[in-house]
């Protein structure tokens, strides 16, 4: 439905003139305010789920997706991922695997755990989802059976030991891609797709690469999407990957795929994995996130500032736009003041989590562990190792400030740039190649980083030894100072990424890039190999969740069978 108010000519205003992609903007959020009429057949079949079961389901998953992190945007992504690959993998065999049946298992999982509306999706779903089901289980079996053959054809043990591990990557490979086009097909967001072909069109044409990487030329665009999907959809690697498998694999998730596309793509599928991992860890991707990191913020304070009253919004841009920077500037304070309160939200979880998990820790390892070596307990430090992780914390939370009018006024800046004709760029954004280093004064400037580091560690150790901490408590001081300090960063992520203006250097933050910053590089690193010895993840997902699942299963069919039996006496 177009509103003629939209398309009306502004030939006698004084305000702004916007563009195309602000049009496109302005006439999706209108669509969307206008009300759904929905067409129900009331004779069509819908899935449903016992009420009280499914209040079980979604309590678990609730518990489940606790000891995990991850966006919020994903969870239902990451929610179908497990069930599929414990479908698929855990509890079937080919010769058993039907994907009607997993099909149907899926779409009731997912309405017991909350993810899908009860009673609302029509069982036509049902075998929709299980031919695009079907097209992965035949590209993980085809990939599967090619590895199975070069193993029965090679000798060589580690050979067979690399081709036994790709076995494993395939599987999640595979299933995570498997997932996302579910996820695409049971929800669809307008609004986000017009936001990120926005940015596109803006970023395809304003951002070029220096000569010195002339050579990525040809990736340029791609690059500059998958950008986009990081910083504005905030994309994870399995979604970047079915981005990149659909645009390797032409009509993949289209209605006219067929046999012959199907059989192109198991026949590169294992070089094409490859290519995607090269594609997602390029060496540009970081500086293209710097910029579209911006960019994307531009869009979604603008998107927020119109979605109220777009036709409104649309006149007022026309006819008084000192009016409508008005009221992106309260868009942004009010950006700003959510952040804050998000923040401490999440800080305030955060230090109870820390503070508990470290008195256990402190009872369960680091009292036993100084009795075994003979050390002499010290109450004192076990009481600062309990306290300080979670002190800290609250500290850095504390002195994390908000963005103020120099990082609004860029806002509306780049607002303009992106959606007001004659603001366009003049200059492009380039991606320039980092200032050379040769590998002697590289090895120089990685050895003073790493000495400060020692001596950083050398000091804290000494102020330890002062107020008589043993070898033991101080190992595990220094531990959860390195997890914490990178932890925080994680927690703060939502006020930093509205902060658009360049960091002001000072002392400060000289002495903190000398000092606390390998600190937070260690523990970045201690946290990606934590994540990877997830015991919480191993527990639900091998351990709890199968049987759980069987239960569930048991419990829905007696709720039918007493229902059934009720129905019987009447």
């Amino acid at each position: 439905m177009v509103s003629p108010n939209l398309i009306k000519q502004a030939s006698q205003s004084q305000g702004a003139e916007i563009n195309n992609n602000a049009k496109r903007l302005f006439q999706v959020l209108f669509t969307q305010k206008q009300p759904v009429v929905e067409i129900d057949d009331i004779d069509s079949p819908r899935i449903t789920v016992s009420t009280v079961i499914s209040k079980v389901a979604f309590i678990y998953e609730k518990i489940r997706n606790a000891v995990q992190y991850g966006e919020e945007s994903l969870i239902r992504k990451s929610a179908i991922f497990r069930i599929i690959k414990r479908k698929v993998v855990i509890e079937s065999t080919r010769a058993r695997r039907n994907p009607l049946a997993i099909s149907q298992h899926l779409l009731t999982e997912l309405i017991r755990a909350g993810y899908l509306p009860n009673g609302k999706l029509p069982e036509s779903k049902i075998p929709e989802v299980a031919k695009i089901l079907e097209k992965y289980l035949r590209l993980h079996d085809s990939c599967l059976e090619q590895i199975n053959a070069e193993m029965n054809i090679r000798g060589d043990v580690r050979k067979v030991k690399d081709l036994f591990n790709e076995k494993s990557k395939i599987t999640d490979w595979v299933m995570g891609i498997a997932a996302c086009e579910l996820e695409e097909n049971l929800s669809s967001n307008r609004l986000r797709q017009a936001m990120m072909a926005n940015l596109y069109d803006f970023l395809s044409q304003n951002i070029v690469f220096s000569s010195a990487y002339s050579k990525y030329e040809s990736e340029r665009e791609i690059q500059t999407y998958l950008s986009i999907c990081r910083t504005y959809a905030h994309f994870d690697e399995d979604m970047l990957s079915f981005v990149l498998f659909k645009y390797y694999n032409e009509n993949w998730a289209n209605e006219d795929f067929n046999e012959e596309l199907l059989g192109r793509a198991i026949s590169g599928a294992r070089n094409l994995r490859l290519e995607i991992k090269r594609q997602i860890n390029h060496p540009l991707a970081k500086q293209l996130d710097r910029i579209s990191k911006k960019y994307a913020l531009y869009s979604k304070v603008m998107a927020e500032t119109i979605e109220e009253d777009p036709v409104k919004l649309y006149n007022e841009i026309y006819y008084d736009e000192k009016k409508f920077w008005g009221r992106v500037r309260k868009v942004c304070a009010a950006k700003y003041s959510h952040a804050k309160k998000r923040l401490w939200r999440a800080a305030f979880r955060s230090i109870i989590y820390i503070f508990i998990t470290k008195s256990v820790f402190v009872f369960l390892l680091e009292i036993p562990a100084t009795k075994l070596f003979n050390e002499p307990i010290n109450p004192i430090s076990l009481l600062i190792n309990i306290i300080f992780p979670a002190l800290l914390l609250f500290v850095i939370v504390l002195f994390t400030r908000t963005p103020g009018e120099a990082n609004t006024k860029k806002i509306i800046e780049g607002i303009k740039e992106l959606f007001i004709n004659g603001y366009e760029r003049k200059a492009p954004l380039e991606i320039r190649a980092r200032a050379k280093r040769g590998k002697l004064l590289s090895f120089i400037f990685n050895l003073v980083y790493g000495a400060f580091l020692m001596f950083t560690v050398y000091i804290l150790i000494k102020a330890l030894e002062f107020i008589q901490f043993n070898w033991v408590s101080i190992i595990i001081f220094l531990f959860f100072l390195a997890f914490v300090s990178f932890f925080s960063l994680v927690t703060t992520r939502g006020i930093k990424e509205l902060i658009v203006v360049a960091r002001k250097d000072n002392l400060l933050t000289f002495i903190s890039d000398l000092f606390y910053t390998p600190i937070v590089l260690v523990g970045r690193w201690l946290s990606g190999q934590a994540s990877k010895l997830n015991i919480f993840v191993f527990l639900f997902d091998f351990i709890i969740e199968a049987p759980f699942k069987v239960i569930i299963e048991v419990l829905e069919d007696w709720t039918r069978y007493a229902r059934e039996r009720h129905d019987t006496m009447e």
